[in-house]
């Protein structure tokens, strides 16, 4: 065989290693995640439940992150009134900003910055905690104990986003539409009634429903990686803090993929 024709050979299986490396990883990462939410699933409609422990996840995702969802939604609403008034007043459509302002506030910016700030707070705080009980060896301490790691620590959390973010999202939908009001009122001059009125006559089922779907799908989506990642977690301190990122990054985009597929299924038509 010519020597051309060696380092051709050489250099494209040199290439398909390069390209396989990342590609076999890719395919055991997945498996390992399929298995975990399956295992995950499983647990979570089986005895025994630990309510304790349901409860605090309740309070660290609901009560504890409404400050930072009222925050996130309610400047959200003030800047799509504000924007919307911006655009419209081009044509004359002024009137539409209250109708504009409870369907993205309903439809996309509740649900998904609500998700991305939960992500942010709750999905790393998990993924830390269950990651330091990995390296520190208390998870084994808790199977040597007969205590199932997946019904004591990650049963409650998935339950906890499943229920916690629609009620947190429905809040953000007040807030949200309070914050487009209050701009419209008392900064762009709108009627006060009138602006309500067109509010209510524009709102239908449907808004609120796709926003509370995705809200629990996000919920899901943010418990699995937090708890997944910091599960997985090894190597020490660096592996946790790694662990911390990945539950994050794995997280929000995630959530964004899940909200255009959502959103296709609910108003495709």
């Amino acid at each position: 065989m010519p020597p051309k024709t060696i380092n051709r050979r050489k250099q494209f299986e040199l290439f398909l290693r390069t390209l396989g490396k990342p590609l076999v990883k890719f395919i055991i990462r997945l498996g390992e995640l399929t298995q975990f939410v399956l295992k995950a699933l499983y647990h979570c409609f089986v005895p025994p439940f630990y309510l304790k422990n349901f409860v605090r996840q309740l309070l660290d995702m609901g009560f504890y992150s409404l400050p930072v969802v009222g925050l996130t939604t309610i400047f959200a609403g003030m800047v799509i009134a504000l924007q919307s008034y911006s655009g419209f007043a081009r044509f004359g459509a002024e009137s539409a900003i209250a109708s504009v302002v409870l369907i993205s506030v309903t439809r996309e910016l509740a649900p998904v910055l609500s998700a991305l700030m939960v992500a942010g707070r709750i999905g790393a705080a998990m993924a830390a905690e269950i990651g330091t009980m990995r390296v520190t060896e208390q998870i084994d301490a808790l199977v040597t104990l007969s205590t199932n790691p997946f019904k004591y620590l990650v049963a409650p959390r998935l339950w906890a986003g499943v229920i916690v973010l629609p009620i947190l999202v429905l809040i953000g939908d007040v807030i949200g539409i309070f914050g487009g009001y209050v701009v419209g009122v008392f900064k762009l001059g709108f009627n006060p009634a009138n602006y309500i009125n067109s509010t209510f006559e524009n709102m239908e089922a449907i808004d609120i429903i796709s926003g509370l779907t995705k809200a629990a799908v996000f919920g899901f989506i943010i418990s699995l990686m937090g708890c997944y990642n910091g599960y997985k977690s090894k190597g020490g301190a660096q592996g946790v803090g790694e662990a911390t990122t990945n539950a994050v990054v794995s997280a929000s985009i995630l959530i964004l993929i899940f909200n255009y597929i959502l959103t296709e299924v609910f108003f495709s038509k």
